[in-house]
């Protein structure tokens, strides 16, 4: 990258964060941009309010009309009184209602909630509906419009009866024991007439509009999608950040709407088909909401009565040990995987995370220490298992380094730009002679980084963080709010996580570390070239800062620590490290192999090849 390239970024990035501060708007424009956001929120809560008045009336007077003709289906059973029926284990407490005879919320024991007294609350009647609906020949059987009477009731167990005169629709629930998993079968009796023959489907109807639960609204969001399993396939989300609607042509074997921690998963063992999937964002900030997710789709039915419907609901945490176990409670034909609910990144990353970090934070975990400790030991143990590479890499740097004077001797043999090739040719040459491979010290760093990488999709998934404090944090799953203002500064926020600063802070001192050693091996141009490549680097560690002031405080704890020992252990090999030494091995090697055949790499051979080229090119220009 030369000069004027360098000089274009910085000029581009200047640009782009002066415009951004640029247009930003006033303390003026602010207050009446909010301003105008409340009327219109306060309009649309008016709005809202007239339809559900509206729609109340319309059903009061469907009701009458239906009672008052007895020739209606369940006409009995569109008028009564709600009530609530409670099934429940040591794992999760579910409500379901008489009138629609369905789930109405989850209550996940040992989790605590943020929104109030006691545990994590799952779909609230407020906010939250699931239909089941029928297509008859000349009316419908639409489960939110009848009042079911709850039969067969136990702690765990309970069916839902709508009946008149032989005909039934029972709507079972059996929550399983010591589990988050709830069985459901849907059937009907003595309405095989009331069907079209080629009626083959139970219509499902599933709306929820997703609480915040987690301290940080927008790091919860970017980590809660409305998620779906393709059969024999993977699973697929929707956006997280933007509204999408989705219709998958195959059939499915779950839908989840799930939230950063925790899911509501509705799976089905004979398959959901014409899936319409719908995630639209909460337009306004800070108000207890993230998005509402909408699931339209269709299941096997059997009009005759002779085989039910099933249906299973998974009420529960984003646990992955806890999923990959449920998968074995699920009545499909193949493997849930429930696990695939907890992201762990691309494929490589998955792979590092799934068999060598996930196996280490558990082990560790199993010792019952405070997380801060066991993401500490975590740090330890894994750059003890990149400890070799990274001594690799630091020996080959120190290498080019003692040979830096070699290196000059060559610059100062080849001043003009016209030798720009033989100089890099007798270069790679000298190298070669003293056994040094230039690369030697990039490939351990690249087999490092997928490490890291892999550990920025762990931690924020880890919900074993969730309402762990460490040191100042209060919850290693959301930010440490060290220092707050009260309202959002521009890019930061309104708070100050002093995680985020130490990792930020760690990464500066890492990048100077780094670009030192880079210097010290590079001469001439590539040197100057290298100064001003350096500020450049130093906007990276800059950038962290603002992208991480709002990630959860254990990732950027993980990261400071995970700085702090690289400074370490650079002082470390540096310390132990004589130059002289080295160098004096270097020169037994060059005496040992001064005899040997030459050895050309691909690369100076190349080199070769172009100075060549460039040799002739000189020469014809010269005629």
């Amino acid at each position: 990258m030369d000069k004027n390239t360098i000089t274009g970024f910085i000029l581009m990035a200047l640009v782009v964060i002066g415009f951004s501060w640029y247009s930003q708007p006033s303390e003026e424009e602010r207050i009446l941009m909010q301003a105008k956001q409340d009327s219109i929120a306060a309009v649309k809560e008016q709005q809202a309010a007239l339809a559900a008045n509206e729609k109340k009336t319309i059903q009061a007077k469907q009701a009458t009309e239906q009672a008052a003709d007895t020739s209606a289906l369940f006409f009995a059973q569109r008028q009564g009184q709600e009530q609530e029926v409670v099934l429940k284990n040591n794992k999760v407490k579910v409500t379901l209602s008489t009138l629609g005879g369905t789930v109405q919320n989850a209550e996940i024991i040992g989790y605590k909630s943020r929104n109030h007294e006691g545990n994590v609350t799952l779909m609230t009647r407020k906010d939250a509906q699931m239909t089941f609906s029928l297509a008859g020949k000349q009316e419908n059987i639409i489960s939110s419009d009848l009042f079911f009477t709850p039969t067969e009731q136990t702690d765990s167990t309970v069916t839902m009866v709508a009946e008149q005169e032989g005909k039934q629709f029972s709507i079972s629930y059996r929550l399983q024991p010591d589990s988050y998993m709830v069985d459901i079968l849907l059937q009907t009796q003595g309405l095989s007439g009331f069907f079209a023959p080629d009626m083959k489907t139970l219509g499902i109807s599933w709306i929820d509009r997703i609480m915040q639960q987690e301290k940080g609204q927008s790091f919860e969001n970017q980590r809660s999608s409305l998620t779906y399993k393709r059969k024999d396939k993977g699973t697929k989300n929707l956006s997280e950040t933007s509204d999408e609607t989705k219709e998958p042509e195959e059939a499915l074997s779950w839908v989840a709407f799930k939230n950063q921690f925790f899911s509501a998963v509705l799976i089905a063992p004979q398959d959901f088909t014409g899936a319409k999937l719908t995630s639209t964002q909460e337009t306004e900030k800070n108000n207890g909401f993230l998005k509402t997710y909408e699931a339209d789709m269709k299941t096997f039915f059997d009009p005759t009565g002779n085989q039910p419907t099933k249906l299973q609901m998974y009420l529960g945490p984003n646990n992955f040990s806890i999923l990959k176990s449920h998968n074995k409670l699920s009545q499909t034909t193949q493997d849930a995987e429930l696990e695939e609910l907890v992201y762990l990144g691309w494929p490589l990353f998955r792979w590092i995370n799934r068999w060598l970090i996930m196996p280490l934070f558990d082990w560790l975990t199993g010792f019952g220490m405070n997380m801060g400790i066991v993401l500490l030991l975590l740090t330890i143990i894994v750059k003890v298992l990149v400890f070799p590479t990274t001594r690799k890499s630091f020996i080959s740097s120190a290498k080019m380094r003692v040979l830096k004077p070699q290196i000059d001797e060559l610059s100062a043999k080849y001043p003009k730009q016209e030798d720009a090739m033989r100089k890099q040719q007798e270069t790679m040459q000298l190298y070669s002679q003293y056994g040094v491979s230039p690369m030697g010290g990039c490939l351990p760093m690249l087999i490092q980084m997928p490490i890291w990488i892999a550990l920025f999709n762990f931690v924020p998934s880890a919900i074993e963080l969730r309402g762990q404090k460490f040191l100042w944090a209060e919850d290693l799953s959301a930010y440490d709010e060290f220092v707050s203002w009260g309202h959002d500064i521009w890019l930061i926020g309104d708070h100050l996580s002093l995680f985020c600063v130490l990792f930020t802070l760690s990464t500066i001192v890492n990048t100077w570390i780094s670009m030192r050693q880079q210097q010290n091996q590079m001469t001439g141009e590539m040197a100057q070239q290298m100064k001003m490549m350096k500020y450049m680097s130093y906007l990276m560690p800059l950038m962290f800062f603002f992208m991480f002031n709002n990630y959860s405080s254990g990732l950027c704890y993980y990261y400071f620590l995970s700085g702090l020992t690289s400074i370490l252990i650079m002082w470390y090999l540096r310390l132990t490290t004589d130059d002289a030494k080295l160098l004096q091995k270097l020169e037994t090697y060059r005496e040992q192999h001064k005899n040997d055949p030459k050895k050309v790499s691909n690369l100076a051979a190349r080199l070769e090849a172009l100075q060549k080229m460039q040799a002739e090119q000189q020469a014809a220009r010269k005629k």
